[in-house]
C-alpha cells in the first residue's frame, strides 16, 4: 500500500506540470541568478569566489524552499478534496500512507537536487574542496526534509494561502540562523541557542565541511546522520495529523 500510495501520487504529479517546473527548473533558475549577481566581482589572485561560497549553500536552501512549499500545498488539497479522507476509511496503515506520501516526494526530490548540482557544477563551474557526491547527499537530505516539515504543517492549514503563511514562521528563520550570514558564533547568543536546534543548521555546517575538505570528516556525517534523524521524527510527528473523522 505504502508503494501504492507513491505511484498515485507521482503519477497525479506527471500530470501537473507546473509543479514539475517548480521542482526541477526553479532551483536551477534561482541558482543562475546567483551566480550571475556575482559575476562581475572584483576579486585578487587566487582569492575563491563568492559564488563558490554563496552557491553551495543555496544547493541546500532552495531545494528544502521548493519542497516545503510543493509537499504542503499539495498535501492540502489531498485533504481539502476528501482525497486522504477517503484512503484512511480504507484498511491502509497511517504509517503507509504518511510514507508513501514521502517516498513520492523524495524522489523529486532527489531529482531536483541532482539537477541543481549538475547545473553548479557543469555550467557555473562552482570550485570547492569536497566531492559533488557528498553534496548531493546534503542537498537530498535537505530537500528531504522539507518534504517532511511540509506534510507536518499542512495538517494545520485549511487554504493554500495558509500554507504559504508556514514559509515565516518554518522556514525564514532558519535560513536566517542557519548560519548563511552570519557565523552562528557571533550571534546573539540566544539567536545561537535557537540555531543550534534548527535542522537547517546541520545542513550549513555540513555543507562547509565539504567545502573545506577533500575527504568526508567525522563532523560531516555526523551533521548529516542528525539531519536524517530529524526527518525521521518529522514525519513521525506528522503521523499523527492523520486521523479518521468518525461522524
Amino acid at each position: 500500500m505504502m508503494f501504492a500510495t507513491a505511484r498515485r501520487v507521482l503519477e497525479q504529479l506527471r500530470h501537473d506540470h507546473r509543479s514539475v517546473a517548480l521542482i526541477l527548473v526553479v532551483p536551477a533558475l534561482l541558482l543562475a541568478a546567483v551566480y550571475y549577481l556575482f559575476e562581475n566581482e572584483t576579486l585578487p589572485p587566487g582569492f575563491p569566489r563568492t559564488f563558490d561560497r554563496v552557491g553551495l549553500m543555496m544547493l541546500a536552501i532552495f531545494p528544502f524552499v521548493v519542497m516545503f512549499l510543493v509537499t504542503s500545498i499539495t498535501m492540502l488539497r489531498e485533504r481539502t478534496t476528501g482525497t486522504l479522507e477517503r484512503l484512511l476509511t480504507t484498511p491502509i496503515h497511517k504509517a503507509d500512507l504518511l510514507f508513501g506520501y514521502a517516498i513520492a516526494f523524495s524522489l523529486m526530490a532527489a531529482l531536483q537536487s541532482l539537477v541543481a548540482t549538475a547545473v553548479a557544477y557543469w555550467i557555473f563551474n562552482l570550485d570547492i574542496k569536497g566531492g559533488p557526491g557528498y553534496v548531493v547527499m546534503i542537498a537530498v537530505i535537505n530537500a528531504v526534509l522539507g518534504v517532511a516539515l511540509g506534510l507536518l504543517c499542512s495538517a494545520f492549514a485549511r487554504t493554500e494561502f495558509q500554507a504559504v503563511q508556514f514559509m515565516p514562521v518554518v522556514v525564514v528563520p532558519q535560513i536566517l540562523l542557519c548560519g548563511l550570514f552570519v557565523a552562528r558564533e557571533h550571534m546573539n547568543g540566544f539567536l545561537e541557542s535557537i540555531s543550534n536546534v534548527l535542522p537547517l543548521t546541520y545542513s550549513v555546517d555540513a555543507l562547509q565541511q565539504i567545502a573545506g575538505n577533500t575527504d568526508a570528516t567525522q563532523a560531516m556525517w555526523q551533521d548529516a546522520v542528525t539531519m536524517a534523524g530529524i526527518v525521521v521524527a518529522v514525519l513521525v510527528l506528522a503521523s499523527f495529523t492523520l486521523r479518521r473523522r468518525t461522524s
